[in-house]
């Protein structure tokens, strides 16, 4: 993969511009043999190496995440609302930081936008004592190590980004660094449950929005076409994330709370008229049709006015999420509310009359 790095070499400097084949290749995955004593990944540990783009945080789901059918992520109602760019995780203890750079001649990444290659440069910081430069706003001088802090008991931790081309990823610019255990570094960006809350979000997957209607897929002009759900099709997801090594976890459940109806057109009538039917105890949505309701108000549908020409009408269904968190510590709260949406033709006609 390419990507527009900083990139420093035995003796050399490359531009921070620079985009470049360079790219070092994937070096140890954490959890392979040798590395037992590590936490693998949270797509576990098939695509952690030594890299800040991968996380090691673990994704399970205690809720919601059994079952086939389509799913998909959701989306937030809060435009300004995303997933954390960068934070900060324990890669190495000092023994696996040894061997990793012996077995890997030094190529891997110091950073989300620092990689080093070549052996000397991972040996004069963490094993001879030579300060390094870190890429936050000041750069800062790192104090170097003496034999990779061996003898003692902590990690070494490092920056990690998702999407290392997300401008907000320069936030953790500190390099790789030390950090005893049960300890959680004092610094900008530091993970908290909150941190594993907001990546859990990012990894919710819902069910499909498929609709129910009468009639289906072509409605008649001035009769009410019935939507529902039915019960059971929509239930709570649960995701769990947490990061090895940190004791942070947490806890993100999405719970479905209304389906809200765009029919596709101005000519067209809601019920209710706020297009948001709300989803009942039983986690069913509006009520089934039943022959002889054709000229009832369903609670939950739409009466076309007029009739398509020729291009159906575009049916949006999405349905609304509530997002709750906890996690360790007590922490807990609300995230913006998610939605997921689906859209399926309509076509309506001019006859104003229905088999019964």
């Amino acid at each position: 993969m390419m990507r527009t790095v900083r990139y420093v070499l035995v003796g050399l400097v490359v531009p921070l511009a620079l985009t470049t084949a360079l790219a070092p290749s994937p070096a140890l995955a954490l959890g392979e043999p040798g590395h037992e004593g590590e936490s693998s990944g949270g797509a576990g540990g098939k695509d952690l190496y030594a890299s800040a783009t991968h996380s090691q945080i673990r994704i399970s789901y205690p809720k919601g995440g059994d079952g086939g059918g389509k799913k998909g992520n959701l989306g937030a109602v809060d435009p300004n609302w995303k997933p954390p760019a960068c934070w900060y995780e324990p890669v190495f203890t000092p023994e696996s930081l040894e061997r990793f750079v012996d077995e890997s001649d030094g190529v891997g990444d110091v950073g989300i936008h620092q990689s080093w290659i070549g052996k000397g440069l991972w040996t004069d910081h963490y094993k001879d004592g030579k300060p390094e430069d870190n890429m936050d706003d000041n750069w800062t001088s790192a104090p170097g190590y003496e034999n990779y802090n061996k003898g003692k008991d902590g990690y070494f931790w490092r920056s990690v980004a998702p999407d290392d081309s997300d401008p907000d990823s320069w936030d953790c610019g500190l390099i790789m660094f030390w950090q005893d255990a049960g300890q959680i570094p004092d610094v900008p960006n530091a993970p908290t449950p909150k941190t594993l809350a907001d990546y859990a979000y990012d990894k919710i997957e819902v069910p499909d929005t498929e609709i129910e209607l009468r009639p289906e897929a072509k409605s008649t002009v001035n009769l009410p076409t019935w939507v529902w759900l039915d019960k059971g099709t929509f239930q709570d997801v649960q995701v769990r994330a947490e990061l090895p090594n940190t004791g942070i976890w947490a806890e993100t459940t999405a719970k479905p709370v209304s389906l809200h109806l765009e029919p596709g057109t101005a000519d067209a009538e809601t019920y209710p008229a706020s297009g948001e039917c709300e989803i009942n105890d039983d986690g069913s949505i509006g009520t089934p049709y039943k022959k002889g309701d054709a000229e009832q108000t369903p609670p939950c549908g739409i009466t076309y006015l007029r009739a398509t020409g020729g291009e159906p009408y575009a049916l949006k269904a999405s349905v609304t999420w509530q997002i709750s968190w906890e996690g360790n510590g007590g922490a807990g709260g609300d995230l913006p509310d998610g939605t997921f949406e689906t859209t399926q033709d309509m076509n309506v006609q001019e006859i104003q009359s229905i088999n019964r």
